[in-house]
C-alpha cells in the first residue's frame, strides 16, 4: 500500500468526531472572548467590577440597592477619583455590562468545557492518549480565570490602569487556549494529513513555527500598546508624526524600559514586528504555493496570505482611526484569525510518523 493511499485509510474514529466538534466550539467562544475582552477593554470598563466571585458572581445586580452598594464600591477606586469623577449611576451601569458579560461569558466556556468532558468520560469516548491534554486545557482555563483577576487588581491601588504586562499576559494565555483547542480538534478530525507524507512538508512546518512565535511576539507588543494606550498617539502611517523613528523613542531611563512603557517605541516595535511577520508569512504562503503539496496545504496558505494581509490593514485603520472601537476589535479578532490559520496549516504539515501512529493507536481502541 502507498503511503497516500494508507493516510487516506486513517480517518478520526467515528467516536471521536463529537469530540473534536465539541473542541471546536470551546474555541468558538474562545474567539469571542477574546473579542468581548477587547470592547470590555476599549470601552474602559473593566475595572467597573471590584469584587471577585467566580461561582456566584454569575447574575448581575438585581435591586436599586445592589446596585447602590457596587457603585459605592467603583466610586473608592482609582479609575473613579482620577477619571470618572461625578460619574452617574446609569453611566456606570454601561461600563459594568461589559466587565459583567465578560466574566459571564467566561463562566460559560468553563460550563462548556466541563459538561461535555464529563459525559464523554462517563461514557468511555475519551481516548487514553487525549485524556491529559483535556485535563491540561481545562486546568489552564480555571489559571487563565485567575490571571484576569490578577490583572483587574493591578487597576484597584493607585492607578487607574491595569498593568500592561498583566494585560499581555491575560491576552497570551488566551491565545495559547485557543490554539491547544483548535489543535487538538484538527488532530482528532484529521490525524494522518496529506500534505504530511511529503519531505518538503517538514521544513514548511518549521517555517510555520517561525511565523507563529513572530504572530505570538506581535500580540504581545499589542498588548503593550493598549495597555498603555500607545494607540491614541502617532496617528499616521507609516511615518510617526513625520518620523520614521519618532525622536522620543528612547527618552525613559533606565534605558531599556523603552522598549516596554515608552510609547513611542512600543509602538514603533509593534509596527517593525507587524511588518516582519508580515513578510514571514507570506514568504510562508509563496513556499508551500510552490511546493505543491496534495491535500489542502494550497488552500490554507491562501487563507492565511488573506488573513495577514486584512489584519495588517485593520491595524493600521485602527491607528487612523485613533482607535475607533468596532476597528480595533476587529484587529483583535483578526489576529485570531491568522493564529487559525497557522495552527491549521501547521497541522497539515504534520510528519507522517506522528499523524499515523497516532491515529493508528486511537483506531485499536
Amino acid at each position: 500500500m502507498t503511503s497516500l493511499a494508507y493516510a487516506a485509510d486513517l480517518p478520526a474514529r467515528p467516536s471521536v468526531r463529537p469530540i473534536a466538534h465539541w473542541l471546536l466550539f470551546c474555541a468558538g467562544m474562545v474567539f469571542a472572548m477574546a473579542v468581548i475582552g477587547a470592547i470590555t477593554r476599549l470601552t474602559e470598563s473593566g475595572l467597573s467590577m471590584v469584587e471577585w466571585k467566580p461561582l456566584i458572581g454569575v447574575l448581575p445586580p438585581m435591586t436599586a440597592a445592589e446596585w447602590d452598594r457596587v457603585f459605592a464600591l467603583y466610586r473608592e477606586t482609582p479609575e473613579y477619583r482620577i477619571m470618572n469623577s461625578g460619574m452617574s449611576l446609569e453611566a456606570f451601569k454601561t461600563i459594568f455590562f461589559w466587565e459583567w458579560f465578560h466574566r459571564l461569558w467566561g463562566h460559560l466556556i468553563g460550563a462548556a468545557f466541563l459538561f461535555p468532558f464529563l459525559w464523554f468520560w462517563v461514557r468511555g469516548q475519551i481516548p487514553r492518549t487525549l485524556m491529559p491534554r483535556l485535563v491540561g486545557l481545562f486546568l489552564l482555563g480555571g489559571l487563565q480565570g485567575v490571571i484576569g483577576w490578577f490583572m483587574v487588581l493591578s487597576g484597584l491601588a493607585d492607578a487607574p490602569d491595569v498593568s500592561h504586562y498583566r494585560l499581555a499576559l491575560h491576552l497570551g494565555t488566551a491565545l495559547v487556549i485557543y490554539a491547544l483547542l483548535v489543535a487538538v480538534a484538527l488532530g482528532l478530525l484529521d490525524p494522518a494529513p496529506l500534505a504530511g507524507w511529503r519531505p518538503e512538508a517538514a521544513r514548511l512546518r518549521r517555517h510555520t513555527g517561525w511565523a507563529l512565535g513572530m504572530v505570538a511576539v506581535t500580540v504581545v507588543w499589542g498588548a503593550f500598546v493598549a495597555g498603555i494606550n500607545a494607540g491614541f498617539a502617532y496617528n499616521s502611517f507609516p511615518l510617526m508624526n513625520g518620523h520614521w523613528i519618532p525622536p522620543e523613542i528612547a527618552t525613559l531611563a533606565p534605558w531599556w524600559l523603552n522598549p516596554f512603557e515608552n510609547t513611542a517605541a512600543v509602538q514603533f516595535i509593534h509596527r517593525v514586528l507587524a511588518v516582519g511577520t508580515g513578510i514571514v508569512v507570506l514568504a510562508l504562503w509563496a513556499r508551500v504555493r510552490a511546493a505543491r503539496l496534495p491535500g489542502n496545504a494550497a488552500a490554507i496558505a491562501d487563507g492565511l496570505a488573506a488573513a495577514i494581509l486584512v489584519q495588517i490593514a485593520l491595524g493600521i485603520t485602527t491607528l487612523l482611526t485613533v482607535v475607533w472601537i468596532p476597528v480595533a476589535a476587529a484587529h483583535q479578532a483578526g489576529a485570531l484569525v491568522v493564529i487559525t490559520m497557522l495552527v491549521w496549516l501547521r497541522h497539515t504539515l504534520k510528519p507522517v510518523g506522528q499523524g499515523a501512529e497516532r491515529a493508528g493507536g486511537m483506531q485499536s481502541r
